[in-house]
């Protein structure tokens, strides 16, 4: 038997969006464009595996679920499966591969289903965590969420309406076989959802909509061909006052220091712009965000980001020199990440 967990979660977001337009008039531009975003990740001819995807979504079985922890460094659904259950679950999870942003658990015991991502996303959440401003009632977007981990985690830490946005087709399947397993864990006292997920870019959502109180955008600027253009995109869904919080590349260097890679940059094709902290915060600056403050630099580490079982392909320990760590396998200074802090 198919289980509605997309179709529902949909829904939710839709009452969720209505609700959201009564009280701010911008949300109504949302809810026009709505119906084109949803069906676009489900047309075969913009994605081939789009149909895949709903279909291992569909065909996850429904556990009894005793409890959903979203303040876990491993989000954890503590659930029980029989062998027949963890079997078919694990099978149709695998067919959801590439896991890259997590981890997940589901199950209660040693036998539980252990989602070991690519990336140890719960490093980076401690590291941004103690110097957010308190998301409690708050509502939240967040830019490039992939398989939504730290969406989840933002809605455990007391948001009021977490809306995750990635164009990804892939993570975007990923996201609701999480929420099929989640099930009203997240919900409000009405029952309604409180994380949500659309699945389109920054640069489709109606400029200038000053919902959200926090956004963030962890691993994306970098990606950006026009990163000012971003910068004041993000500025544009913050409400007067509200917060940013920006993780990205960056590397040493004083205020006019900028890496352009000439190519690739650990072997990825698409990045473009990798500024120094000094040089990130003249650019906040000059799109019109104050209070502006680096609060965390981290060098990425071979245990943060690795191959596992849910990540069979390269990893981070591919793409650096052999011979020197330090460095990427083009020459360039190791992927070193900043958090940013800024108000509008």
């Amino acid at each position: 038997m198919l289980n509605d967990t997309i179709t529902h979660a949909e829904r939710e977001l839709y009452l969720t969006l209505l609700e959201l337009a009564q009280q701010q008039p911008s949300a109504y531009e949302w809810l026009t464009r709505l119906p084109t975003w949803l069906n676009a990740i489900k047309d075969k001819a913009n994605y081939a595996h789009a149909p895949a995807y709903q279909a291992s979504v569909a065909r996850l079985p429904k556990l009894t679920v005793n409890h959903v922890d979203l303040n876990s460094d491993t989000l954890t659904i503590d659930a029980s499966l029989n062998q027949s259950q963890h079997k078919q679950t694990t099978a149709l999870l695998k067919q959801l591969m590439p896991w890259r942003k997590g981890p997940f658990q589901i199950g209660n015991d040693e036998s539980a289903i252990k989602i070991d991502t690519e990336w140890h996303s719960d490093w980076k959440w401690q590291r941004v965590a103690p110097h957010l401003g308190r998301l409690d009632g708050r509502r939240v977007l967040d830019v490039g969420g992939g398989s939504g981990y730290h969406g989840w985690r933002m809605a455990g830490a007391g948001a009021d309406t977490v809306i995750i946005i990635d164009p990804s087709c892939l993570f975007y399947h990923q996201f609701m076989a999480i929420r099929h397993f989640v099930g009203s864990a997240d919900a409000h006292e009405t029952g309604r959802y409180r994380t949500h997920y659309i699945p389109v870019p920054l640069e489709a959502l109606p400029e200038h909509s000053q919902l959200f109180d926090t956004v963030f955008s962890m691993g994306v600027l970098y990606h950006r061909q026009s990163p000012f253009e971003h910068l004041q995109q993000l500025r544009g869904q913050l409400v007067k006052g509200g917060e940013l919080v920006l993780e990205t590349l960056v590397i040493e260097g004083d205020a006019n220091t900028v890496l352009v890679p000439h190519d690739r940059y650990a072997q990825m094709n698409n990045v473009y712009f990798l500024p120094s902290v000094a040089a990130l915060i003249g650019w906040l600056e000059k799109v019109g965000f104050s209070n502006v403050r680096c609060v965390d630099v981290a060098v990425t580490s071979v245990e943060e980001q690795r191959q596992t079982e849910w990540m069979t392909y390269h990893s981070l320990a591919d793409f650096l020199d052999p011979n020197d760590s330090t460095k990427t396998i083009e020459g360039y200074p190791a992927p070193m990440r900043a958090t940013l802090i800024a108000k509008k």
